[in-house]
């Protein structure tokens, strides 16, 4: 004799659902479903009525998102203002082709106008993709340190009594077996963030041609870290440079430019004497409405005798 095989509540319901299908059972309609409530009438539906439309334009022609971004924009500004500006010249900051500019960045003299809560979150946004970037190069077989591990702090360097610095993105000590043995470690490794437009000319003309100042950048931290980490100088440094548009990424081997780094070096002494003495140095331009002038940070109070 067959066991008898209670069928379970999902069985019961998937045979009924067939038989309704099929047309084959003894049930009406109409008995079936005798006890169902009543379907409401449109009048009864228990919807939330729409009263206020949230992203209106209100009084002041913001939208909620305008505020919203608002409140974002001036924390980021308060934030950045409650912070120590740097009182030396920067090594990132040396390629710039004004020496006037460059003297009221290191005097941190006031620029005509705050950076805006954008700017702010571009300089997040590179510094966000600094980071990943250093996952992706981690993952793909590059020992890459960021931090020195005798100090814990960036890896940098401080000359002329503290009034040039410059810290580094990491140094390289590996690189993957299919690039040896032709690249030697260690290395500066250099990383940038870039526009689709900016980004393709770095990648059509070179660093040289194309950023002058990341250049002149690379080329002094192989220099001056070569105290620090001996061997550092005499090999290319890899500058990274991710297109923030398209997530696509450049890579350059940059071999040391001894006569660059000398002349860098040479315009920061020359600046901070000229700076100590209360000498006010030359513009790069005539013109106040020139390219470089109009985008320069400090343009009203450099042109204010004459603007």
């Amino acid at each position: 004799m067959m066991p008898h095989k209670i069928p379970n509540k999902t069985q019961i319901a998937l045979e009924f659902a067939l038989t309704l299908i099929q047309g084959t059972t003894d049930f009406y309609q109409e008995d079936l479903f005798k006890n169902a409530s009543p379907q409401l009438e449109p009048k009864d539906c228990l919807c939330m009525p729409v009263t206020h439309d949230f992203n209106a334009v209100s009084s002041t022609g913001d939208t909620p998102s305008d505020t919203i971004n608002k409140l974002i924009d001036d924390a980021l500004q308060q934030d950045h203002a409650l912070k120590l500006g740097r009182d030396y010249l920067g090594a990132s900051r040396l390629g710039e082709p004004c020496a006037r500019a460059l003297q009221y960045d290191y005097t941190q003299t006031s620029r005509d106008k705050p950076f805006t809560g954008q700017t702010l979150r571009i300089f997040e946004m590179g510094h966000m993709l600094e980071k990943r970037t250093w996952q992706w190069l981690q993952g793909a077989g590059f020992v890459i340190d960021t931090h020195d591990p005798a100090t814990g702090e960036v890896y940098g360097f401080s000359a002329a009594q503290g009034q040039l610095q410059g810290h580094v993105d990491g140094i390289m000590w590996q690189v993957p077996e299919s690039l040896e043995p032709a690249i030697k470690v260690p290395a500066i490794w250099e990383c940038k963030s870039l526009n689709a437009k900016s980004w393709k000319h770095l990648v059509d003309k070179g660093v040289k041609v194309s950023k002058p100042v990341y250049a002149v950048q690379i080329a002094l931290y192989q220099a001056y870290m070569e105290e620090l980490i001996p061997g550092v100088s005499q090999n290319p440094a890899l500058l990274t440079a991710v297109n923030k548009d398209t997530s696509e990424i450049y890579h350059e081997f940059v071999p040391f430019d001894a006569a660059l780094a000398q002349t860098a070096s040479d315009r920061a002494v020359h600046i901070l004497r000229a700076t100590q003495a209360g000498e006010t140095l030359p513009r790069i331009s005539q013109d106040p409405d020139s390219f470089y002038c109009r985008f320069c940070d400090w343009q009203n109070t450099c042109w204010k005798e004459i603007v």
